[in-house]
């Protein structure tokens, strides 16, 4: 889990640094740009962010991360596929988001 945990928590930083590029070469370059349709994402500006849970799923690993955006909270939940040896992120959804103080 520590190699993909890594993976993910440099995928997060590159969106919280709105390093848009760097969080779309992560992503399935196939599933571009459907992947999003429906789905919200965090614009170039975030706040903050705190990651929920990683945990792998079958042949998947899937990350949980809540971004606090100018908008408010968004809850994104990516999976990740191994395309060629690499883990990318292959899906993405909405979670809701508890507010914990």
């Amino acid at each position: 889990m520590s190699d993909f945990r890594a993976r993910y928590e440099r995928h997060v930083q590159h969106v919280l640094n709105g390093d848009v590029r760097s969080a779309l070469a992560e992503m399935v370059q196939e599933n571009l740009p459907q992947v999003f349709e429906g789905v919200t994402v965090p614009g170039r500006v975030v706040h903050s962010l705190r990651i929920v849970d990683v945990r792998q799923e079958g042949d998947t690993w899937v990350g949980e991360t809540v971004y606090t955006t100018p908008e408010g909270k968004i809850g994104l939940r990516s999976i990740w596929e191994e395309h060629g040896g690499e883990w990318l992120a292959a899906r993405l959804e909405n979670f809701p988001v508890q507010d914990a103080s």
